[in-house]
Formats: C-alpha cells, sequence, structure tokens
C-alpha cells in the first residue's frame, strides 16, 4: 500500500481495504494518526501565514 493511499484512509477519501483484519487497535492508531496529520497542517498553516505577516 503506497503512502498516498494510506493518507486517502486515514482521511475517509478512500474505501478500506475489505481484506484488511478488523481491529479496534487499527482503528485506535488510524485515528491518533489522523490527529497528528491535522495537527502538522494546521502547524504548517500557522508557520506560512507567520513568515506572510513578516514582510
Amino acid at each position: 500500500m503506497g503512502i498516498w493511499d494510506q493518507i486517502a484512509q486515514y482521511l475517509f477519501l478512500k474505501k478500506k481495504d475489505p481484506n484488511a483484519p478488523k481491529s479496534k487497535w487499527i482503528g485506535y492508531m488510524h485515528g491518533i494518526n489522523r490527529l497528528s496529520l491535522l495537527l502538522f497542517i494546521i502547524a504548517l498553516i500557522i508557520i506560512i501565514v507567520k513568515t506572510l505577516l513578516r514582510h
């Protein structure tokens, strides 16, 4: 599975693999990964805005 497929699954943009094993721990892991990806994107936006407003 490629990195873009994983990101699409975390963000619910792509249907999950039906052959993947069902586990609540996988769901927790995907939730934490989704949260960390969201926080990373927010941090990038803040850094870009601060950089643009310095001029």
